[in-house]
């Protein structure tokens, strides 16, 4: 057995081992047949294409072969709320206080975020006219500046958006970047001027009637508006493909508990304050508040895969002709 074949070999463990007996020797011959000759290690393309048919196979063995076309659908609405928030942020960053010359700014804007939010917008204009190779490496790069802005700000000492402006920001443009390959281009299209004018629409109204401050107000209640509205859409989406036997709709909505829970951040900050007597604004409150979510959000995600699992019955994997007996209740298969 040569490096590559053992290499190989051991990246098809992570199929289930039934799948494995039935088909691992073919998966394994089509792999080695397309390697180039000198080749001693996998490509990080063909590492890739194994892991993500590993887990589909477990989650089809699981009776969730839903979830991966659920966390797709997840992926486009968290870009598009991603995409609104940037807009409504980059709005309220040109809302300074010109009659106080005591508070900082960052050149005409209220603090370095614009470069974030900008950054944001950008990765809605290259989605619109490229490939989603070139969207996911602007998503990666917005990323990037979404983490940095904290420790350059604070370097050299200027103004910057708050942890609850940008973890729900980056915990959206992560679900991002599992974006479908080949989506409709009037989709693509729509996404920047839509979420753009409906963003800046609403920070300006705000700013007009001085009921919006973008440097002293955490913007927890418009965040935690933009998650109730993000919800809303994601079980109006179940409801209507539930009513098709189409269960990608149940599993967005469970993937989507994440970012929606982290866009009410300030909010729940806020409560788990109270329960601890500390400020909300204190990192270690935004930290365990955060974690907090995540965790019972992955844990719901996790009971539900579970509960297919035991709902579901299968023949061997990898058998055609294997069918569920039984209808798993969480996700109708």
């Amino acid at each position: 057995m040569s490096d590559l074949e053992g290499r190989y070999r051991l990246l098809l463990r992570l199929y289930p081992g039934d799948y494995r007996r039935v088909r691992g020797e073919e998966i394994l011959g089509t792999y080695l047949d397309m390697a180039d000759l000198n080749r001693r290690w996998p490509s990080v393309a063909d590492a890739a294409d194994l892991l993500a048919g590993a887990v589909r196979e477990r989650l089809r063995a699981a009776g969730a072969s839903d979830l991966i076309p659920g966390v797709r659908l997840a992926a486009a609405l968290a870009f598009v709320t991603a995409t609104g928030l940037a807009g409504l942020w980059a709005g309220a960053e040109q809302i300074t206080e010109h009659g106080d010359r005591s508070v900082p700014t960052f050149g005409p804007f209220v603090s370095i975020g614009i470069v974030v939010w900008v950054a944001w917008l950008l990765v809605a204009a290259v989605d619109a006219v490229a490939g989603v190779r070139w969207t996911r490496l602007a998503i990666v790069l917005a990323l990037v500046l979404t983490a940095a802005v904290v420790p350059v700000a604070d370097l050299v000492g200027v103004p910057r958006p708050r942890l609850f402006h940008l973890v729900p920001q980056a915990t959206l443009g992560l679900l991002a970047l599992a974006l479908l390959a080949h989506r409709p281009r009037w989709q693509r299209i729509v996404t920047l001027p839509a979420a753009l004018g409906v963003g800046l629409s609403i920070s300006a109204s705000l700013a007009g009637r001085g009921q919006f401050s973008y440097r002293w107000d955490d913007g927890g209640i418009l965040l935690t508006y933009a998650g109730v509205a993000l919800l809303a859409v994601a079980v109006l989406t179940a409801a209507v493909l539930s009513l098709r036997g189409d269960a990608r709709g149940l599993w967005a909505t469970l993937v989507l508990f994440i970012p929606i829970g982290l866009l009410s951040l300030g909010v729940l900050s806020a409560l788990t304050s109270d329960l601890v007597g500390a400020n909300y604004r204190a990192l270690p409150v935004i930290a365990g508040t955060a974690v907090a979510v995540v965790l019972g959000s992955a844990g719901s995600l996790a009971a539900a895969v579970a509960a297919c699992r035991r709902g579901t019955t299968r023949g061997p994997i990898g058998d055609p002709e294997a069918a569920p007996a039984t209808s798993c209740p969480t996700c109708g298969r």
